[in-house]
């Protein structure tokens, strides 16, 4: 299980730029993110090199921001890659809440949140495939 850090930003021009302002001068590289967006706000999922840092300097700057465990699995960067995770997770009964990917050399990385993770884990190494942990920080 990998650190994700949700923050809630307001849906209006300029505001990821601010966001992204204060990390960079912060040293906090984000290695994979995604966005979920209303009429009124976004929720930014990042994963970053630091979550503790990024955690404290983003409370220290007022912003809503929370912390989730996530899965992480390293898969080929080829063509059913992510069905053989999706058919996995469906057929035992497992809801992918959410899901998206980062890329590092030679492979993808599927992040995923599930209604049961621990179940996820076990069957994920059960089936050989390479969950990350600490690692995903420094890709």
């Amino acid at each position: 299980m990998v650190r994700q850090l949700s923050v809630f930003l307001p849906n209006k021009p300029g505001i990821l730029a601010i966001f992204t302002e204060l990390l960079g001068k912060n040293s906090i590289n984000i290695r994979a993110l995604t966005v979920a967006d209303t009429a009124d706000y976004g929720i930014l999922r990042i994963i970053v090199d630091d979550p503790t840092k990024c955690l404290n300097v983003l409370k220290e700057a007022n912003y809503l921001v929370s912390e989730t465990e996530v899965i992480a699995v390293e898969v080929e960067d080829k063509p059913g890659a992510l069905h053989q995770i999706a058919k996995l997770m469906g057929d035992n009964g497992i809801n992918i809440e959410y899901i998206y990917s980062t890329l590092k050399a030679g492979a993808a990385v599927i992040l995923i949140r599930v209604n049961k993770p621990e179940k996820a884990l076990e069957l994920l190494k059960k089936e050989s495939f390479k969950v990350l942990g600490d690692e995903i920080y420094k890709i």
